[in-house]
């Protein structure tokens, strides 16, 4: 029966996710009428029948332009499309690459991969907050170890930059010598390799973030990036941060030649909710993070003092935002639980917003837009 339902919603869906605009606004008008359906589902059986029906159309078989030059972007030597990124998180093992592609996004970053296959924490898991427009998420790093998605992530037709996103098994009695293996092996094949440090679902993952235990990280992550060639490596921080640990991040950082920070990981503070799942465990994502996630992206623009790159993750759900996040110091910007509440063509509504906004303040490209905002 599963099986069924999936090639008759591929059927219908399929001829709208076309990488276009004209197939991206097919898509906004027929979601309002599948969202209903998923909405039904348990959310992790919703999520992976999105990924199945996403790696079955597989990005579509048209070819794709550069892209608008006013989009393009080279951030960490990389020249990046557009500067909308998919989060980590949403495709943990690179299964539906290039249908995440397709949708629009100029880069997109599979994991948290571990060194070893973990189930990750008991279901339920994930949680929708529909009212409040997030998502409240304890999975524990689940995946199928690096070693299964690299051969999709080498097989993909890619088009745009992909990064790989490594963590620590939970069980693991070396977590500075499983980050190493991961950025190692994952450098052989990605464009980025993030270093994800602050997920608040593995027990004590985010004391890596401090001190000693940072800098002796970044140290093994910097020698292991090389391989073949050097690859940018970037480092995923957690928005519940004080002053000076996020000092102390944007030093060592510099100190090892981190590329960029991604800004940032979920929450563990819980802003005003509305909804009924809000007292579940776990990090939240989605609209209620925007405000910690602007004033985070601040934070660390002043303490890098622009020597970084900065990735601004939480709450990006709209080219008025990505541009406000851009315009405050933001390369690039990702999103993830916004597109389970707006649907498949949100990364085109976004992108063609972006050309607009910056046309309207007489911006040539997004990197003269970084930082301008007074």
């Amino acid at each position: 029966m599963y099986e069924i339902v999936i090639k008759v919603a591929l059927a219908i869906i399929r001829p709208t996710l076309t990488p276009s605009p004209g197939g991206a606004m097919a898509a906004r008008m027929l979601f309002p009428l599948i969202r209903p359906i998923l909405f039904a589902l348990d959310a992790e059986r919703a999520h992976t029948l999105t990924l199945d029906l996403l790696s079955a159309w597989g990005g579509g078989t048209g070819a794709r332009g550069p892209g608008d030059p006013c989009l393009r972007s080279n951030v960490a030597g990389l020249d990046f499309a557009n500067p909308l990124g998919l989060a980590a998180g949403v495709d943990k093992d690179g299964r539906a690459i290039d249908g995440f592609f397709g949708l629009g996004f100029g880069s997109v970053e599979i994991g948290t991969l571990t060194p070893l296959p973990q189930p990750g924490n008991p279901k339920p898991r994930i949680f929708r907050l529909v009212p409040d427009r997030a998502i409240i998420n304890r999975l524990g790093f689940n995946n199928g170890g690096i070693d299964a998605a690299l051969p999709r992530a080498q097989a993909a037709k890619r088009a745009g930059l992909l990064g790989i996103n490594v963590g620590a098994n939970k069980d693991t009695t070396d977590r500075v010598a499983d980050y190493r293996i991961g950025v190692e092996k994952a450098a052989r094949i990605a464009d980025y390799v993030t270093i994800n440090i602050s997920s608040p679902n593995t027990p004590g993952l985010r004391d890596l973030q401090h001190g000693a235990a940072l800098a002796e990280l970044l140290a093994a992550a910097d020698v292991a990036r090389h391989a073949p060639v050097r690859r940018p490596l970037f480092l995923k921080v957690a928005p519940d941060l004080n002053a000076a640990e996020m000092d102390g991040i944007a030093r060592a950082a510099i100190d090892h030649h981190v590329d960029a920070l991604i800004v940032s990981n979920t929450t563990l503070s819980r802003p005003p909710l509305k909804s009924g799942n809000a007292k579940e465990t776990g990090g939240l994502s989605g609209a209620p993070l925007a405000a910690l996630a602007r004033t985070r992206l601040a934070d660390f623009r002043k303490c890098t003092g622009g020597a970084l790159p900065l990735v601004s993750v939480g709450g990006v759900d709209s080219a008025n935002e990505a541009y406000a996040r851009i315009r405050a110091g933001a390369s690039l910007v990702q999103l993830y639980s916004a597109l389970v509440f707006a649907g498949p063509g949100l990364p085109h509504h976004i992108t063609n917003g972006l050309k607009t906004l910056l046309k309207r303040d007489g911006f040539a490209t997004v990197a003269d837009a970084v930082g301008t905002a007074p």
